[in-house]
């Protein structure tokens, strides 16, 4: 707890990011500008919360009984005054709370209003807050109008059956109409809110302290030529931006990764311990020192070639495709030139734009005459912040004889006329086939998401048909997505939940690969996928929460699926592959 609480103070002290101290405002008194952070680790202001008649915000963490217990009765409070015009905010205050955490929680509890990070403590010392959970309420001036507990039900020595003073609740009416609040401030019963002392930096350099941080968790991408719009494998370079990375990674931006701490470990999985945090934060408000370059690990060398999966096999291209300058683009599809004449395996795709700004996502199935498309006919996808299939030795993935290779593609328009030619870059596997990649889609298409839903629930599910090994996880939503979530209910024993991703990210759709053959599931196991999508003006990326959303292709509209890759655990096809052609050898 202390690396996180001393971590967080530390940036802030940096960036400015925790206020002078002050009084709180006191009753009757207008509150300053507040920064908060989302859960899509966006900074937002009590302005994010439009026009309204109050503002609750309640002072929670993910750790204090009395906060949990509580849950149940301010999720009935919200949906009462939902429509009321009095939206309700969760104040996390707990420090050694990270964003993922948080967000994790909320899921957990299904709690459907905004919960928003108070790093610093900024929040809790302006209104005064001292306890978990600790309500406030602001009327439309931003005015403290209610400082104290939720009610009398639940204390530290023990609980009522029911509330018989509903503090909170009075309040809340009090300011709707209009009236002087009878009781505007209570003791609380709750867990103290720590705020840690400021701690003195500790003395690192780039060269010994910094280098091998970035080159274990960052250099994969900011490096010369590669997907990051910087270098920072030099001391000039790191130091340049020393403050924008420890304050990118000290409040969870960087590096991505959207998998709650309860899900099944991943091994693609991008974190930072609270170690590796506190250093970046000592390096730049020490003066971001570069130390001994001698004492470097090597920078990596420059990315010149344009494959990721290493030279091809065999490269498929579609025509220039020509793109206006504004407005919504229906989706472009294109069957490649080329006929696969013979079953062809195939071990690594890429997908690869020669104008990546102008392609948001492309997704790639096989088709046959006979059979025509099916969903698990599915290969791969081009998406923000995915990977190249690269399958592990011994799978792979099956085109059937006589099969085209279709591309869906999702171009999106960038002020000015484009053109974009999209390559897939295909290799072969080397030695032996035992398994054949399989995907299961787990999907609904009739969904309609309401206005101002804040956590619209969709959810489908599949069941398997032998036992199978899974390979990993995909989701994709669009603009409304706010969290999904896949669980394994076997058909014998307890359910397990797969992977949680509590703060969906539109721009940041990336895999989750399991450990190759680590996760195993029974024949009979129920996959079921749980997703929702936030249609309220508090998401920052909505195009329009006064609308109905539905299924469809462009990203005003949403999609639900949940992708499962995985091999049947008992097949050994043992099938000898020509890594010049990835047909069979006939054996002699």
């Amino acid at each position: 707890m202390f690396h996180r609480l001393s971590l967080v103070l530390s940036v802030a002290a940096v960036f400015s990011l925790t206020a002078s101290a002050q009084d709180a405002a006191k009753i009757g008194e207008r509150v300053g500008k507040i920064t908060l952070t989302d859960i899509r680790a966006l900074p937002r202001t009590l302005a994010d919360f439009g026009e309204r008649k109050a503002l609750v915000l309640v002072f929670t963490n993910t750790t204090c009984p009395l906060a949990q217990r509580y849950l149940p009765t301010l999720k009935s409070l919200e949906k009462a005054y939902r429509d009321k015009g009095v939206p309700f905010v969760a104040v996390n205050a707990a420090e050694d709370d990270t964003l993922l955490t948080m967000a994790t929680h909320a899921v957990k509890y299904e709690v459907e209003f905004p919960t928003v990070k108070d790093f610093g403590g900024n929040a809790a010392r302006a209104l005064g807050v001292k306890r978990t959970p600790e309500a406030v309420v602001l009327d439309a001036e931003n005015k403290v109008r209610y400082r104290g507990r939720i009610d009398d039900q639940f204390r530290l020595g023990g609980s009522r059956k029911e509330p018989t003073k509903q503090e909170l609740k009075d309040a809340i009416e009090a300011v709707l109409a209009n009236k002087p609040v009878d009781v505007a401030e209570t003791e609380v019963d709750g867990c103290p809110i720590e705020f840690a002392a400021p701690r003195k930096a500790k003395g690192v350099n780039f060269a010994e302290h910094v280098a091998p941080i970035l080159k274990k968790h960052c250099w994969e991408c900011h490096r010369s030529g590669g997907s990051a719009p910087f270098a920072l494998t030099t001391a000039k370079q790191a130091a340049a931006r020393a403050k924008s990375v420890a304050e990118a990674v000290a409040t969870q931006r960087m590096p991505p990764w959207f998998a709650g701490h309860e899900s099944v470990p991943f091994a693609n999985r991008r974190a930072l311990s609270d170690a590796e945090r506190e250093t970046l934060a000592d390096w730049a408000r020490t003066g971001a020192e570069p130390g001994d370059p001698d004492k470097a690990p090597a920078p990596p060398e420059p990315l010149t070639g344009k494959w990721q999966i290493g030279t091809p096999d065999l490269v498929l291209e579609t025509g220039v495709i020509d793109l206006p300058a504004r407005g919504d683009i229906p989706y472009r599809y294109a069957v490649l030139p080329h006929i696969f004449r013979d079953e062809t395996w195939l071990q690594d795709v890429q997908i690869l734009p020669d104008n990546p700004q102008s392609l948001h996502h492309c997704n790639m199935a096989f088709a046959t005459l006979t059979e025509g498309f099916k969903e698990e006919n599915f290969i791969t996808g081009q998406v923000p912040g995915g990977e190249p299939m690269t399958l592990d030795p011994g799978v792979g993935c099956r085109i059937p004889k006589g099969a085209l290779l279709v591309l869906q593609m999702h171009f999106v328009s960038t002020g000015k006329p484009e053109k974009c030619r999209v390559s897939v870059g295909f290799r072969y596997p080397r030695g032996v086939v035992d398994k054949q990649l399989r995907n299961m889609q787990l999907t609904r298409r009739d969904f309609a998401v309401p206005p101002g839903a804040p956590a619209h629930k969709v959810a489908a599910s599949r069941t398997l048909e032998a036992d199978a090994v899974g390979v990993g996880l995909f989701a994709h939503m669009h603009l409304r997505g706010k969290d999904m979530t896949f669980t394994a209910h076997p058909p014998a024993g307890k359910s397990e939940p797969l992977l949680v991703i509590p703060n969906y990210n539109f721009s940041w759709q990336i895999p989750y690969r399991w450990e190759p053959g680590q996760m195993k599931l029974a024949k009979g196991t129920k996959l079921e996928c749980v997703a929702h999508f936030d249609n309220s003006s508090f998401n920052p990326y909505n195009p329009d929460p006064r609308a109905t959303v539905r299924n469809g292709p462009q990203t005003h509209h949403e999609m639900m699926i949940g992708f499962f890759f995985y091999t049947h655990a008992t097949e050994k096809l043992n099938l000898t592959i020509d890594a010049k052609t990835g047909r069979v050898k006939e054996m002699k």
